[in-house]
């Protein structure tokens, strides 16, 4: 049996969709199926770790941006129209029909999918954003907001398999094997966990980095994740040369154990915060992407994160602030964060129904 996703990271839209398909990718492969990826070559690429981790990866070179189209809210994220993209898939696919083809990328819609169909038997979509129709046999969304069960009924076909909401998460072992962990009777905020995604466009570790000096009274310590593709790297590192308590990890494969051991996680609001929610840590979001909003917005609204706002909208002080505030208020935070966990009490515990559903049913 094969099966190839059709993924990409970047720079712009970061690695938690590579990432992602590389924990289900594992799971496939443990299960006996032949993976292989096709992604684009974008500047801030997975392409190597997904080599490192054991799959194919089929190379789609990046076109200039007047070769792009813009039918869809994130069709500058592709590097290529959607016929182009369709084009070169195709290109590596019609030498065999594939078992599924899964999709993993806001820039791909109907029009790309209705074109691969006759290169596999079946094909599945891993969305979050359900702003667009979508020609496909499963669609997995593993989002918790309003309205989930029932957001994609006129955008997939009415045979679609649906597997929604976070019991479907795709999660590493890592995150799995701790989920127990519970922080619920801690009563002080002493480890604070920083991580802005892949590469931080917005430099939201530097603004909390600047004010690190300024935190008065508080016996903190702080350990700052940075991806490899942080431009700020060289910077973070010398502001922090002088600051005690500040441990700096980039590009690590132990998150889960950082982030068990941490009272607070700031972070963007991407996947990291399923994976926080899932090890019942209390987590600060900040939105560093407009289609992180709906998500983020309602898991504020129901009180199972904090969320500081946009980026842009964000600094130092509002950094500092927020801190000083959650320090001062640690059982509301704790409490916080163990609702989130009892929300995903089951989270990725049902992913085996989604691998059940590829393997068997082909």
């Amino acid at each position: 049996m094969k099966v190839v996703f059709r993924v990409d990271a970047s720079l712009q839209m970061g690695i938690g969709h590579v990432m992602r398909c590389l924990t289900l990718a594992q799971i496939l492969k443990d299960n006996g199926v032949n993976v292989e990826f096709i992604c684009r070559k974008h500047e801030g690429s997975l392409i190597d770790k997904i080599r490192s981790s054991g799959f194919v990866a089929h190379e789609l070179k990046v076109f200039e941006e007047t070769e792009v189209d813009n039918k869809l809210a994130h069709s500058h994220w592709l590097g290529a129209t959607q016929q182009q993209d369709a084009d070169d898939c195709i290109n590596i696919l019609k030498a065999e029909k594939l078992d599924w083809l899964i999709v993993d990328h806001y820039a791909l819609d109907e029009q790309w999918q209705k074109r691969l169909k006759p290169y596999c038997e079946k094909l599945m979509v891993i969305d979050d954003l359900a702003n667009r129709n979508l020609d496909c046999d499963i669609l997995l969304d593993q989002n918790y907001c309003d309205n989930f069960e029932n957001r994609y009924d006129k955008l997939v076909p009415k045979n679609c398999k649906k597997f929604l909401g976070p019991r479907f998460l795709i999660l590493r072992d890592e995150f799995l094997k701790l989920h127990k962990t519970s922080k619920k009777n801690k009563k002080t905020i002493r480890k604070i966990m920083l991580f802005f995604g892949g590469s931080d466009d917005s430099h939201e570790t530097i603004k909390v980095v600047k004010i690190l000096p300024f935190i008065k009274n508080l016996d903190l310590s702080f350990d700052i994740v940075l991806g490899k593709n942080n431009s700020d790297i060289k910077k973070i590192i010398d502001l922090c040369r002088h600051i005690n308590k500040v441990s700096i990890h980039i590009q690590i494969d132990n998150m889960a154990e950082i982030m068990s051991k941490t009272d607070l996680a700031i972070i963007a609001g991407g996947s990291t915060v399923w994976e926080a929610c899932c090890l019942g840590t209390p987590i600060y979001t900040v939105v560093t992407a407009e289609n992180q909003n709906i998500i983020i917005s309602y898991l504020d609204k129901i009180g199972v994160i904090n969320n500081i706002g946009l980026s842009e909208n964000i600094t130092s002080e509002d950094m500092l602030k927020s801190i000083e505030y959650a320090c001062s208020h640690a059982y509301s935070f704790f409490k916080m964060g163990y609702s989130a966990s009892k929300i995903i009490h089951s989270c990725g515990s049902s992913i085996g129904n989604v691998v059940s559903s590829i393997v068997k049913d082909n």
